[in-house]
């Protein structure tokens, strides 16, 4: 799916809200102030002299509409800081990763990794799936990340193998995917002795509960019972909670998806 091209008031936005509030004040002075004086004093002495007769100045109208325009992306990256905070507040566990839409769950992952101090650009809200939705920055280093909310699917070897090849074309140092379930074999395989992370459901509930414990207005939550019990394993296709069941032909236990039928995963007992 093509991305659609952001907006200048969209890529401001990604600023945090002060230094949105600070540029638009420096862009005004520099246009209104500075930009005016060195125009009148190396400009053509007549057309300035026929634009103070018609009181006209096009740098009046462009400092106040740099000014709009930047604290317009002000207020939006303080509202949409806001609603991070409470998305990231309002899980209790993989359930609640499940309930949220595909963006909200891109932007769960990029305030996740804020916390923990990479500098976050996200590039995949313009589609519902697409190869890099995060890139972050930390100590010089790039990582490239994607983000699966898969329910009932294991993330294969052919995701981890197009993440790689993006390595040498981003001029990245890593990359990570993050999936609300696990990987298969051979993606686990491929990715072994490469910069590459593999983050599963149960890794990715423990780092939103870490970003939890950083964030100032972090909201007391109660646990979910698949987390709260530790006794049952998670599923390894969809990661949620497991019930023991008995095979009723050899009498021997395993442990089965909680969700069956629509979910066959299995471990032994």
């Amino acid at each position: 799916m093509a991305r659609r091209k952001d907006s200048g008031i969209e890529q401001l936005s990604r600023l945090p809200w002060p230094v949105c509030i600070v540029l638009g004040i420096v862009s005004y002075v520099g246009v209104r102030y500075v930009f005016t004086w060195l125009a009148s004093t190396l400009g053509n002495p007549s057309q300035r002299a026929i634009e103070q007769q018609l009181n006209h100045d096009p740098s009046v109208a462009v400092a106040w509409l740099l000014l709009g325009a930047c604290w317009i992306a002000a207020l939006v990256s303080y509202v949409d800081g806001l609603r991070r905070k409470r998305l990231l507040a309002a899980q209790t566990g993989l359930n609640s990763l499940r309930a949220i839409d595909w963006r909200e769950f891109e932007m769960l992952v990029g305030e996740a990794f804020r916390r923990q101090g990479y500098l976050v650009h996200e590039t995949g809200l313009g589609g519902a799936d697409g190869g890099i939705d995060l890139i972050l920055r930390k100590d010089g280093a790039i990582t490239l990340v994607q983000c699966k909310q898969w329910r009932n699917r294991l993330v294969d070897v052919k995701v981890v193998r197009e993440m790689y090849g993006l390595l040498g074309h981003h001029h990245a140092d890593a990359v990570k995917i993050v999936a609300i379930g696990s990987y298969t074999d051979d993606a686990q395989a491929f990715a072994q002795g490469k910069p590459i992370e593999l983050v599963h459901g149960n890794a990715l509930l423990e780092m939103v509960r870490e970003s939890q414990k950083l964030s100032p207005t972090r909201h007391k939550v109660a646990k979910e019972p698949e987390v709260a019990s530790g006794a049952e394993p998670l599923c390894p296709i969809c990661a949620r909670a497991m019930v023991q069941r008995t095979n009723r032909k050899s009498g021997k236990t395993f442990w089965g998806c909680s969700d069956y039928p629509a979910c066959h995963g299995t471990r032994v007992s």
